[in-house]
């Protein structure tokens, strides 16, 4: 998978949930082939989809698309 699929992938599926997912959630529910994100991506997720990142409960995180703010 290259990363422009990922990027794709993942933030479709995060437009779905505006709650958002953590990412064991996001990797079963897309049949993604990794254990866990890689941090290059996922930062460049940061920029162009606007990734977020909130604690979640325990050790996970919820990961989320930003909000576009309305223009005025």
């Amino acid at each position: 998978m290259r990363y422009v699929e990922f990027k794709e992938t993942i933030g479709k599926e995060l437009r779905k949930n505006p709650g958002g997912l953590t990412w064991v959630a996001l990797r079963d529910r897309l049949q993604l082939p990794y254990e866990r994100p890689c941090g290059s991506w996922t930062r460049r997720l940061e920029d162009d989809i606007r990734l977020i990142r909130v604690k979640g409960s325990g050790r996970a995180y919820i990961w989320k698309v930003r909000k576009c703010s309305p223009v005025t």
